[in-house]
């Protein structure tokens, strides 16, 4: 979906009529809630205390649980609650009721996927203590909608209003909570593109090629998540299971299959969430027909693929977009190598930024931590989902990144005559029929199919019946019936569409005291997989990597696998006790950034896509070099690693370009000049880091991007650092040839000319007023409104551009989309440090405010100090939150 869409309807004299209404002080100022004082708030057992601090941030204090948690729904919905609803449409397929028929598509592709139908199983599923907060946050929220106009709720209503004629609000329900975590899960569903990306590579490049795209991790120089450094260990991961033969390639071997086991397949509740996909989305596509074209035809099955990869990619548009870049640093660090002798814990997840932010900072505690009341938690939180996240309690501080486990999988079905072809028994294509709304137009009714490896994706959009018939080694004469009667589709599988327990888990985490019990209740925490670190007061440090891992048979992930062949199917799920775990290791620190957790052959495989370790590498040696200083570490030492801005491809390139012979050419002279007193760091005020960014990209454009097919281009980061990296290993690479080029100097010199003229061409002709930080701009933009291409309704909304430092494949992971520009498109969506010794020593930073209100005081007061790495107090004692506040509200019974 393009958000610009979305308000194009809006004809000029509507504009004018929105401007007009919406500059009013009254207007913007009517949906701000009360925050200081008395309230009355049915359903309360007791009167709760909500403090809010300078920012804004409430803590809030109960008597019970029930009471607890009501009071979050209650103020998620002061501050967050169009956020929610947004959020609430977009989890279920329903943006056509707000924004009209141009989110007829997105609406169609979110159906398919079931989130919703899964979202309604995990709720029936629940412990009866876990869904009884559910509805107690449910029922606050509805307490602060009671008898309030849309308008009087958030402005954003007022504009739709304009469009559509009003907007009703629903009640909120435990459902619409846990979709939420089915959003959070597709924002960090792992390889999915790279899945595409290989399938379509392999049909226009030899084995050789496809290898230099994506080699492997190098274990013998970057850590791992376990070991550290694992040069001991083979750096070799190749491929150990039988791989689908590709156009171009054979097939490789090696191994032995999984053995059989339909647990990962048993039922289509299990399997599908009751299925999902379709395969109508408009009344011109009524689903797959056959075709006369030859399998052969490369251009038709290249063309599905990056349809489809479009149509994967479409979605992230509204939850932020994907990209290897989406991603987390954490660590902790043991009280041997701090200077107050307890452990500090750092986390900065990276996500695409959001207006407001995707983090709600927020305090829970009961009166008396008791088992009827067990919470004393602080961090941060999901407007819409009660408990917190990321945080600490009384005893425990926890933190998360991104496992990266491949927990999504294309499937290339078979299919006849109404019937999914499998080699242990055909089965029914399963069918269901759903209506979708449309503001100001007729309902549509789709159809959506799906077979036991998923929802059909194939014929969402188009014909995707022809895809990958080469590239799986689908043959269109292997049936009984001939090729008239077969086709082929895109099943996609996916451990998020089964009903899991996640939504328990975050309150297990919030409650635990200890290393057992946060294990157990990492033990629920399925989908989305991730890497937990873990501190606690007595001094401990620990990791583990829970989630529903698939355990993989003849297919290895990398590319789709074959759907009639069981032989490749999931296997099950890696037992939690078999998932990496490490407890207080002898280093006396643990560094997780999305890199490996293993080196080969250390545990079960959990994905052979793992970011490529820069982060982690830096992180790394910053520790080490101060172990070895005997040096000890602070609060503010952690916030300097999370500001390290080192490239860290510059260490690699710079030594090559400053060596070019520049033949006379005075622009590559004056870039050697600046590249030689460049310190390698992305400064927001570099001259150098402006220019070696724009290098680096001319470098991709020239010796990888124009050599690729259309649609798959590199974005940048560490594994396209190390890509290039490779080759200037190797000044014979074919890579280095093109047009006009036959040598990697030649290349060189292009590249730094070429890269000249576009810096000049960007920043002006004199290298002394060049900033990176200028072409790295990040605006940040409202997830629904932000981008309507209505520049008056984006200025009520989005906020920016701020000049920032850091970059891809850098520890401040502000990233960049190489093969479009130097914007920043992915950011540390929030900063905290927790401090074991003294919890109010704890410091943290928002990307932008607590408040969801455009022109409220906190709808962007932290951003300012979170561009420039200042973090805030963190107060947590009771003492410290009375001390900080700034207003208090009382919610009475």
């Amino acid at each position: 979906m393009s958000a610009r869409v979305i308000l194009r309807v809006i004809a000029g004299i509507v504009v004018l009529a929105l401007i007009l209404a919406l500059i009013g002080v009254f207007f913007v100022r009517r949906s701000f809630p009360t925050t200081d004082g008395e309230i009355s708030l049915p359903g309360l057992d007791g009167p709760v205390t909500v403090h809010r601090d300078e920012s804004g941030v409430p803590t809030i204090e109960a008597e019970t649980a029930h009471d607890l948690f009501l009071a979050q729904g209650f103020t998620h919905a002061q501050d967050r609650f169009w956020e929610m609803d947004f959020r609430r449409h977009v989890t279920s397929g329903r943006l056509s009721e707000l924004f009209g028929k141009s989110q007829l598509e997105t609406d169609t592709f979110i159906r398919t996927l079931g989130w919703r139908k899964v979202a309604e199983q995990e709720v029936k599923k629940l412990d009866k203590q876990s869904l009884a907060y559910y509805q107690a946050y449910a029922d606050g929220v509805n307490a602060y909608l009671k008898d309030k106009s849309p308008t009087e709720v958030s402005l954003e209503y007022g504009v739709l209003g304009l469009q559509n004629g009003g907007t009703e609000i629903e009640k909120w329900t435990p459902v619409d909570s846990v979709a939420w975590l089915k959003a959070m899960a597709w924002d960090l569903r792992s390889n999915l593109e790279d899945e595409i990306d290989r399938a379509v590579l392999t049909s226009k490049l030899d084995d050789d090629q496809v290898k230099d795209l994506f080699p492997d991790y190098p274990y013998a120089t970057r850590p791992t998540i376990m070991g550290g450094i694992a040069g001991q260990k083979a750096a070799k991961s190749g491929q150990d299971k039988v791989r689908a033969p590709v156009p171009g390639g054979t097939p490789t071997s090696g191994g032995s299959p999984a053995p059989s086991d339909s647990a990962a397949n048993s039922t289509e509740g299990e399997a599908n969430a009751g299925g999902s996909v379709t395969d109508a989305p408009s009344p011109a596509d009524a689903g797959p027909t056959t075709d006369d074209s030859s399998p052969d035809d490369d251009s038709a099955q290249i063309d599905d693929l990056l349809d489809l990869r479009e149509r994967v990619a479409s979605l992230p548009q509204l939850l932020g977009m994907s990209s290897d870049d989406i991603g987390s640093n954490s660590w902790v660090i043991s009280g041997e190598h701090t200077k107050t002798g307890a452990p500090l814990l750092a986390n900065d997840p990276h996500l695409s930024p959001s207006m407001p932010s995707v983090w709600y900072q927020v305090g829970l505690r009961c009166k008396e931590v008791t088992e009827a009341c067990p919470f004393d938690t602080t961090g941060f939180s999901f407007s819409g989902l009660p408990g917190v996240v990321i945080g600490h309690n009384q005893s425990i501080a926890w933190g998360l990144t991104n496992l990266g486990a491949d927990v999504t999988d294309l499937v290339v079905e078979k299919l006849r005559d109404g019937t999914v072809v499998h080699d242990d028994g055909d089965e029914p294509v399963r069918t269901r029929k759903e209506t979708v709304k449309v503001a100001g137009g007729q309902s549509r009714e789709i159809t959506i199919r799906s077979t036991r490896n998923g929802p059909l994706v194939s014929t969402l959009d188009g014909s995707y019946r022809r895809a990958l018939d080469a590239s799986t080694g689908a043959d269109s004469t292997d049936t009984k019936s001939g090729p008239a009667k077969e086709h082929y589709g895109l099943a996609l599988d996916w451990t998020a569409l089964r009903p899991g327990t996640t939504a328990s888990a975050i309150f297990a985490i919030n409650k635990a005291t200890n290393w057992s019990e946060f294990r157990q209740a990492a033990k629920k925490f399925d989908v989305p997989s991730q890497n937990l670190i873990y501190a606690d007061v007595a001094g401990n440090i620990g990791y583990q990597a829970p989630g529903m891992i698939p355990r993989r048979g003849d297919a290895d992930g990398t590319l789709p696998r074959r759907g009639w062949k069981s032989a490749e199917d999931w296997q099950g799920w890696i037992d939690f006790d078999d998932l990496p775990s490490l407890y207080n290791p002898k280093r006396g620190w643990i560094v997780t950034a999305n890199n490996p957790v293993t080196a080969p052959g250390e545990a079960d495989e959990l994905t052979k896509d793992y970011d490529y370790g820069d982060r982690a590498r830096r992180i790394t040696k910053r520790i080490k070099d101060a172990v070895a200083e005997n040096r000890k570490l602070t609060a503010a030492d952690m916030s300097v690693i999370q500001d390290d801005d080192l490239n860290p491809f510059a260490a690699k390139l710079v030594p090559t370009a400053v060596k070019i012979h520049s033949h006379g050419d005075e622009d590559i002279l004056r870039a050697k000049k600046l590249l030689k007193g460049w310190n390698g760091h992305d400064a927001a005020s570099s001259a150098g880091a402006a220019y070696f960014n724009v290098l680096t990209k001319n470098l991709l454009d020239q010796t990888i991007t124009q050599k690729l097919p259309k649609g798959v281009a590199p974005a940048g980061g560490s594994r396209w650092y190390l890509v290039l990296s490779n080759q200037l290993d190797d000044p014979d690479s074919s890579w280095w040839k093109s047009e006009g080029v036959d040598s990697q100097d030649e290349a060189l010199r292009k590249a730094m000319k070429d890269a000249w003229t576009e810096t000049e061409d960007l920043l002006g002709p004199e290298p002394v007023t060049w900033r990176w930080g200028i072409l790295h701009r990040l605006t940040i933009r409202n997830a629904s409104l932000g981008e309507s291409g209505i520049t008056p309704v984006e200025k009520l909304f989005n906020r920016g551009p701020y000049e920032v430092s850091g970059g891809s494949g850098v520890v401040h992971a502000t990233g960049w989309d190489a093969s479009v520009g130097y914007e920043t498109n992915w950011v540390p969506s929030m900063r905290q440090i927790v401090d074991l010794s003294n919890f109010d020593r704890s410091n943290w930073i928002n990307l932008t405010g607590a408040s969801g209100h455009a022109y409220h005081p906190h709808y962007d007061d932290q951003t300012n100090d979170w561009a420039a790495n200042v973090n805030r107090p963190w107060p947590y004692s009771p003492q410290a939150v009375a001390a900080a506040a700034e207003e208090t509200l009382t919610l009475e019974p």
